[in-house]
């Protein structure tokens, strides 16, 4: 079973940090705790899963150069107990490296060294979407029907086969609950309350990342890659959510139906 996210108004977050280096892991650890962080550190690659399932985090920071196991392959382990964020913050500096951590189901990826107030600022981030809870009204108020199979309202969006529910922020495909990432699940929602609209990788990373799109950034690319495998889409030939070449994605509102 999944780790439930718990509010973070309720009481101070709760971080584990995966950090081969014992200083830097102090030093992090010491500096989020001012910041009414509640921190574990694990050292070990190889120890990393019993810890997290003896903390029960609400976010994970993860090394990838760490003894015992590779942090990729933690990563991908994490991934199968917890929907919770990841955030990788490691030395490896190469595009591929971000690519693959992303891939392996990171939801953000921070170079060393990095500013002790960018880390803060992606954690509160990574966080606050995480959290973030769509208000709640009489369903219908609200609604509005946007094609024959399409149905959005303020608590929920049906899309033929695919359902979402804000407030719960679960995902399902023909009834059958889909595990996404925090990241996957906001690139969807995006998608999903513009089905039929081009929105631009400018669009989506501002919405999930809170940043701007300069060219280069490849991350939207990786979280609608995995998108389109949890949700069946056609990975050659995408017919769900479609790339449109120098414009961005479309999720399509006609392609969700058995």
């Amino acid at each position: 079973m999944n780790t439930t996210i718990q509010n973070p108004t309720q009481q101070p977050a709760n971080i584990l940090l995966i950090e081969d280096d014992k200083r830097l892991a102090d030093l992090t650890k010491r500096y989020l705790e001012q910041h009414q962080f509640q921190v574990t550190t694990e050292l070990r690659g190889d120890s990393a899963i019993k810890r997290f399932k003896e903390v029960n985090p609400q976010l994970v920071i993860l090394d990838l150069m760490l003894p015992g196991q590779d942090g990729i392959e933690v990563c991908a382990q994490l991934r199968k107990h917890f929907n919770g964020p990841i955030l990788i913050l490691t030395a490896r500096n190469t595009d591929i490296d971000e690519v693959i951590g992303l891939e392996s189901g990171a939801d953000d990826y921070l170079k060393k060294p990095a500013e002790p107030m960018v880390l803060l600022a992606r954690i509160r981030n990574l966080l606050r979407r995480t959290h973030a809870v769509t208000t709640q009204t009489t369903p219908g108020i609200h609604a509005h029907p946007t094609s024959h199979n399409t149905f959005i309202s303020d608590a929920s969006i049906n899309i033929g086969l695919l359902k979402i529910c804000k407030k719960s922020r679960q995902v399902w495909l023909a009834d059958t609950p889909v595990g996404i990432s925090t990241q996957e699940y906001e690139v969807l929602l995006q998608l999903a309350e513009n089905a039929g609209e081009i929105m631009s990788r400018d669009q989506l990373l501002t919405q999930v990342r809170g940043i701007e799109y300069n060219g280069l950034d490849r991350t939207i690319d990786v979280y609608v890659s995995r998108l389109r495998k949890r949700l069946n889409d056609d990975p050659q030939k995408p017919y769900r959510i479609k790339t449109v070449w120098g414009k961005g994605y479309l999720l399509v509102a006609d392609a969700w139906s058995a």
